[in-house]
């Protein structure tokens, strides 16, 4: 029962930070917008920003 429960959470969640980061890199068309996107990355600007208001 609780692996059944476990299977379908784990399928309805959302992606990962890694995994959303992961795609992105697949996504590249060559080796400098590789490079680019890995430079994007480290410097966090693929996560979420809060705004303070």
């Amino acid at each position: 029962m609780f692996t059944m429960i476990k299977s379908l959470i784990s399928r309805h969640s959302a992606p990962t930070e890694a995994d959303r980061e992961l795609a992105y890199l697949n996504a590249s068309v060559s080796l400098a917008d590789l490079e680019r996107r890995q430079r994007e990355i480290e410097l966090g600007m693929l996560r979420r920003q809060s705004f303070a208001f």
